[in-house]
């Protein structure tokens, strides 16, 4: 497989999950949510970037999370040139192209978001807007896929959480945390292939 077949798969991730996210931020009031089918919503949240919207504390946390993401990609950047010059296996080439667009998806909206959107707080934001919400690298991801598939409550007989609400899944997510996933999943069903024991 070749480099320019990867710089596709990663363009495309790109322009859809970017497209997707504009959309939304332009479109929604944070917090607003449409019903597609019982079991999976529209719902636009924003988080820090870290996974399952944890962050780093204190003044400096969100640009070193920034920062590390950046020197990831840059990792990933260089895996995916290793691959395609020692021909590994095309499904990693694919899996790695999918992972260097998911993390460049979510980094693009930590690094501009803050600085070309306005907040989203009981409005519509604005793209390009004179009064932005953040700085340079100090932007917030924009997730909106979220599958309440099972929403219930558990029955007072189980032990510690009885009588408390359960839903699975609860994370909202995007089309660039889709993608890592995406590839993680074809590693693990793949990864004989892609790993040989030779």
């Amino acid at each position: 497989m070749k480099l320019k077949h990867a710089f596709l798969i990663i363009l495309l991730v790109l322009i859809i999950d970017q497209w997707s996210k504009i959309y939304i931020k332009t479109h929604f009031i944070l917090n607003e949510a449409v019903t597609v089918f019982s079991w999976f919503q529209i719902y636009f949240v924003e988080n820090e970037g870290a996974a399952w919207g944890t962050k780093i504390p204190g003044e400096y946390g969100k640009l070193i999370l920034t920062l590390f993401r950046i020197v990831a990609v840059i990792g990933i950047g260089y895996w995916l040139v290793s691959a395609v010059r020692k021909q590994q296996p095309k499904i990693l080439i694919i899996c790695i192209s999918l992972i260097l667009a998911g993390a460049l998806g979510n980094i693009i909206d930590s690094v501009f978001y803050g600085i070309i959107f306005d907040h989203s707080y009981g409005n519509i934001a604005t793209l390009f807007a004179e009064n932005s919400y953040g700085t340079l690298l100090h932007g917030k991801v924009v997730d909106m896929f979220y599958f309440p598939i099972i929403d219930t409550t558990l029955p007072s007989w189980v032990p510690f959480w009885g009588g408390e609400r359960f839903r699975f899944f609860e994370p909202v997510f995007n089309v660039a945390d889709s993608a890592i996933c995406i590839a993680v999943g074809l590693m693990i069903l793949y990864h004989k292939k892609i790993f040989p024991k030779n």
